[in-house]
């Protein structure tokens, strides 16, 4: 029993030595791949860092002779800032804060030892100075809420062209392209509800296919009725040119059908998306990107113009009812010039502009083009439709209607049915056939008065020559001959 006894006594006082003395005490958050065999799990945690705005810095010692508390740093997460220490924290300092908060003694570690939140949108910063622009959203919606006036007052345009369709003030225009045009207006407005909001990728496709697509249609259908205007006004033979509504939609649709493919291979292939610039002010805000797909488009466009600016100017002195082709001339012209002038804006007076300001410009742009457009092109016919004139040609067109010159489409009145080009032919010849006979006749009448000794025959039918004879033209015959002989 004593033997027994001691041995227990003995086992009591068994030690054992581990060499711990190359360990290291990390405080800080295990994190994953980086584990240390140096480091002892038991203390890993234990920071006294604020884990939501700042993180743990371990600091290894190489001759560490001893173990301590506070061997790390706290340092400011992503997003955050203090105004103290550049946002980094010695782990000392932070240990004692900790146990006077502890002792509710000091707020120091709520105070001085948590970072800050950042402005919205800001990655990095020193301060609480905001890093993203700011919207002006009264204004914006004010200038959306015009726009979106616009288009449904376009659309009740289009309504109202089709009703009043067979009134002459519509009906020499084509009420087709009239309709083609406004819906052309209508699309170009709706670009400033695709860049109302802070832009992204879909807002970026809307913008690209409204502002294109829009300019494309109102464009290429101003284009082609000036056009035809073109051909007719270049004709020098008797016979008129006549180039009717579906021949020029035939030539608009393959124009219409290149900008599609474009615009769709576009989306497709490489989506517009939007990407952060920065203004004047240093402020970040969101763009569409601006690749070589716009670049191209907008040298094509630009030449477009030039195209349609030639022709404009080739048939500055044609004549048309209701004066429309100068007018659409002038819409042609104002277009080319606001697009112009915009591009330079961008580019050269506004290139670092915030938000707002091209938000704006975009609405100025939209205005000055569309709706100057509108006013030109629609804007007579609509004064004579309520003045009760839309079925009453003008003045001038009056007085020369009979020539067959004077017209928009180069046809002179637009007929209820197209006539046979066999019957245009003979009836052409018989015109030519009158007046020549017209010419051989007076040809006689002048030999007679100027050659006296020739004597008439008595009861012939230059025996009225000896009185005072008054020449007149053909058309002054036509409208004198229900007067009496005696008037003659």
């Amino acid at each position: 029993m004593h033997l027994k006894n001691s041995s227990t006594l003995l086992k009591g006082f068994l030690s054992l030595d581990v060499d711990i003395s190359h360990l290291e005490v990390d405080q800080c958050d295990i994190l994953e791949g980086e584990i240390s065999e140096k480091s002892m799990m038991v203390f890993h945690g234990s920071h006294k860092c604020h884990n939501k705005s700042s993180e743990c810095i371990y600091k290894s010692s190489v001759n560490s002779v001893s173990w301590s508390r506070g061997r790390y740093q706290c340092q400011c997460r992503k997003g955050y800032y203090s105004p103290y220490h550049d946002g980094v924290f010695n782990g000392t300092l932070v240990e004692v804060a900790w146990e006077e908060y502890l002792e509710n003694s000091s707020h120091s570690w709520e105070n001085i030892f948590q970072c800050h939140k950042c402005a919205p949108g800001c990655h990095f910063c020193t301060d609480p100075s905001p890093c993203l622009a700011t919207y002006n959203w009264p204004i914006r919606i004010t200038l959306l809420t015009v726009s979106i006036s616009c288009v449904i007052s376009t659309i009740c345009l289009i309504c109202y062209v089709f009703n009043y369709r067979k009134l002459k003030v519509f009906k020499v225009a084509s009420p087709i392209f009239l309709s083609i045009t406004l819906l052309g207006c209508a699309t170009m407005y709706l670009e400033m509800a695709a860049i109302f909001p802070v832009l992204d990728m879909y807002s970026c496709i809307a913008t690209k296919w409204s502002r294109h697509l829009g300019f494309c249609v109102t464009y290429t259908a101003l284009l082609m009725k000036t056009w035809r205007v073109s051909l007719t006004y270049r004709v020098k033979s008797a016979h008129k040119v006549k180039l009717t509504d579906k021949q020029l939609l035939q030539w608009m649709v393959p124009i219409l059908l290149v900008m599609l493919i474009y615009l769709g291979t576009w989306t497709l292939s490489d989506t517009p998306t939007a990407e952060e610039i920065v203004d004047n002010e240093g402020l970040r805000f969101k763009q569409c990107v601006y690749n070589w797909w716009d670049h191209s488009l907008a040298i094509g466009e630009v030449l477009f113009l030039a195209w349609g600016v030639r022709i404009c100017y080739n048939v500055r002195n044609a004549e048309s009812f209701y004066n429309e082709a100068r007018l659409i001339s002038y819409a042609i012209y104002n277009i080319a010039i606001v697009n112009i002038m915009m591009i330079a804006f961008h580019l050269f007076i506004f290139p670092r502009a915030g938000p707002d300001i091209k938000y704006f410009l975009g609405f100025v742009r939209t205005q000055l083009s569309t709706t100057t457009t509108i006013a030109l092109v629609f804007g007579p016919k609509m004064v004579r439709v309520f003045r009760g004139q839309g079925d009453q040609w003008d003045h001038r067109a009056r007085t020369k209607v009979l020539t067959g010159s004077f017209s928009l489409n180069g046809i002179g009145p637009v007929p209820e049915e197209v006539p046979d080009l066999y019957q245009e032919n003979e009836l052409l010849k018989e015109d030519i056939q009158k007046l020549a006979a017209q010419v051989e006749h007076m040809k006689i009448v002048h030999m007679q008065i100027n050659n006296r000794h020739i004597k008439p025959k008595p009861g012939g039918y230059f025996s009225t020559l000896n009185t005072p004879m008054v020449i007149q033209s053909p058309l002054a015959k036509q409208g004198t001959s229900s007067k009496p002989p005696d008037e003659l």
